[in-house]
């Protein structure tokens, strides 16, 4: 007789099951690292520009950001306000503010890109004009390497 038994098939099921638990989570967080890498380009980016600006303008423009709707203090739709290729399936949102509460936004800018999802390891990253990183959940140097490699 030909053919497979129900204890066979169980026990591939249970093997596809076990292979699938710990590869799901693996392909995850590459997707969410993969992410994370390019707010931490869009951001360089949007510096880039920002820069640009200062030196055009002597001053720095600062613009926030809610889901895509931008409220610029100026023309901030010369700025890229997505990471990724389009806004429509972007992970992250770009928006640019002063440094402190103490300067001005001649003197430092400071970039947010904040996630669109949920990011329970790293949150929103930033990046100031003076060359600060940071993040807003990592806590631990361990988990900063997380957001700025």
């Amino acid at each position: 007789m030909r053919g497979f038994t129900l204890i066979e098939l169980m026990i591939v099921v249970a093997v596809i099951g076990i292979l699938a638990a710990i590869a799901y989570p693996a392909y995850t967080d590459s997707v969410l690292k993969g992410k994370r890498a390019q707010a931490r380009t869009a951001l360089l980016e949007l510096m880039q520009q920002q820069e640009r600006y200062m030196t055009q303008r002597n001053t720095y423009l600062s613009f926030s950001n809610s889901a895509g709707t931008t409220v610029p203090a100026g023309a901030a739709s010369t700025f890229k306000i997505y990471s990724g290729d389009n806004s429509s399936g972007t992970a992250y949102w770009l928006s640019a503010d002063t440094c402190s509460s103490t300067q001005s936004i001649t003197e430092c800018v400071k970039l947010t890109a904040t996630p669109t999802g949920t990011d329970a390891t790293v949150g929103a990253l930033s990046l100031t004009s003076t060359g600060a990183k940071a993040c807003s959940i990592a806590s631990t140097d361990a988990k900063f390497r997380l957001c700025w490699p």
